[in-house]
């Protein structure tokens, strides 16, 4: 039988406060950096825990948006946009070297992460503004999607991400969070998933079709009230189905 090793990931940071019952069950992590929410004693905090329970720790940088928390899309110049993610990272940055944290990864957050899937030009802005950051952190990105596509041409080192407790439509974007059906919230249906994922490089669509998808990290939404549930029921299975967590 094939072994399998996977990366659990969840947003975190971001104000819900259940970081110390989270980051237990989690592998890495995304840390809000100021651009949708999170200041500095939320960072430095989420760190520390991180830290402790030997997370590999990532930075979340966003729209500028708090008021929107960062879902929605932006109309934004690309030379502001670059200066705030860059401000983003960079402040991020230096409170890791404070607490002698070694910064992982980047992932996008909300409707900029969504934005750079489809669009070339914003993905393009976007990899100008990570540019700095290119040989030292490893990058978070949607399977088969515009961004991935870009950053393999630039040499990125990328990582595949799906999204264990969102429903995809069959042109792998997100089920939109207004439709009643966006989320996966009962814990097998997220393990069925993972398994499909893993171990047959597909999805099931919302649509019923079976698509092709690859990814090395997989995300629960730490926001919900599902979360610790359902990576406490991943955590008691995946080993049955030789899955290691890593």
């Amino acid at each position: 039988m094939n072994n399998y090793y996977i990366d659990i990931n969840a947003d975190v940071g971001e104000g819900v406060g259940n970081e110390a019952e989270l980051l237990p069950y989690l592998s890495s992590c995304n840390i809000a950096c100021g651009g949708h929410t999170g200041d500095e004693k939320s960072m430095r905090n989420t760190i520390k825990l991180a830290i402790k329970h030997q997370v590999k720790i990532g930075v979340h940088p966003s729209y500028p948006d708090l008021g929107n928390f960062g879902r929605l899309s932006m109309q934004i110049a690309p030379t502001a946009l670059i200066h705030s993610i860059q401000s983003q990272i960079s402040f991020f940055k230096s409170i890791c070297n404070q607490e002698n944290a070694v910064l992982y990864h980047i992932k996008a957050h909300g409707a900029l992460y969504n934005d750079i899937a489809k669009n070339r030009d914003l993905a393009k802005v976007f990899l100008e503004a990570i540019l700095p950051f290119k040989n030292e952190i490893k990058f978070y990105v949607p399977y088969n999607s515009v961004i991935a596509e870009e950053a393999a041409k630039e040499r990125f080192s990328i990582v595949y991400e799906a999204f264990l407790d969102r429903n995809y439509c069959s042109d792998l974007s997100l089920v939109s969070r207004h439709q009643p059906n966006a989320m996966l919230e009962n814990p097998p249906d997220v393990l069925a998933q993972l398994l499909l994922i893993v171990k047959d490089g597909q999805l099931k669509a919302i649509t019923g079709e079976f698509v092709k998808i690859q990814a090395e990290t997989f995300c629960i939404h730490g926001d919900t009230e599902a979360a610790l549930e359902i990576l406490a029921h991943l955590h008691s299975q995946v080993s049955n189905h030789q899955i290691s967590i890593k």
